[in-house]
């Protein structure tokens, strides 16, 4: 595949995330008054600024897709780590973070994947445009980020699945399962297996499975379904970039032991 094919699947699930993620501030989520509150910020406040928030993440993800610059890409790989970060500061699950990692993982692989920088500031006001030189070890990097994230998402819903998070529970049911919580169980057995393999053991095969089972396990939510099926725009191409790039799995140990010793993309990239 081209290089810039590539990079527009990638242009394209960050657009999905924010702006899934920005539409929900205009309709005002509720929930999302809990993750104001971490602030201290209470709910008059977060009504107000919730469609402001919500405004700004459309406008950046409009601007990846249509006109990528290196500083909303930049922004998109912190903001997604801060509003992710924000559930188990309010209480909620780990896993509620690391399931997010398509979220911050999509724009962080769309910086790899770009041409190194050329102006000033860090290049932060560049074009983002396809690297058309990665190949070798860069793939490699490339690779083992994709499957580090791959399995941080996959994780994290099955985490959330072996706890028996309610909205699951409340959704399996809506869909007629008359054992929501057995059903949870083997899901989430299922999805850490499957986070397993992607990350010792990735293949073509097992990855299709994956990515098919992601794309429409996330459909059947019981309100806003749409939206939470685009916001998951960038969990679908961690997925789907690894299984075009797969060429051999990388081990674990090895794997960690390289990322360690990577630097990471920044505005400098």
């Amino acid at each position: 595949m081209k290089a810039s094919y590539y990079h527009f699947i990638f242009r394209v699930a960050c657009a999905m995330c924010y702006i899934g993620h920005g539409l929900f501030g205009f309709i005002t989520k509720k929930v999302w008054c809990t993750y104001f509150a971490v602030a201290g910020i209470g709910e008059p406040l977060a009504y107000t600024l919730m469609p402001v928030v919500g405004a700004v993440d459309v406008a950046l993800g409009l601007i990846v897709l249509f006109y990528p610059l290196r500083f909303a890409a930049v922004w998109l790989v912190g903001w997604g780590v801060f509003t992710a970060s924000l559930r188990p500061l309010a209480g909620e699950p780990v896993a509620e973070l690391i399931e997010r990692a398509g979220n911050f993982g999509a724009p962080f692989i769309l910086l790899l994947l770009s041409a190194p920088v050329h102006g000033k500031n860090g290049g932060l006001m560049d074009h983002l445009v396809p690297d058309e030189e990665w190949k070798g070890k860069r793939t490699e990097t490339i690779q083992k980020y994709l499957q580090l994230f791959g399995f941080l998402l996959l994780l994290g819903h099955g985490w959330l699945n072996l706890l028996l998070k309610p909205g699951l529970l409340h959704q399996y049911a809506r869909l007629g399962f008359a054992h929501p919580e057995r059903l949870a169980f083997y899901i989430g057995l299922f999805e850490c297996i499957a986070a397993c393999v992607i990350l010792l053991k990735p293949s073509r095969p097992a990855l299709l499975i994956i990515l098919i089972w992601k794309v429409v396990s996330e459909i059947p939510y019981p309100a806003y379904a749409i939206l939470e099926w685009i916001e998951r725009g960038g969990s679908y191409a961690i997925l789907l970039g690894l299984l075009i790039i797969i060429k051999k799995p990388f081990p674990l140990h090895s794997s960690l032991l390289h990322l360690h010793h990577t630097k990471a993309p920044s505005a400098g990239l």
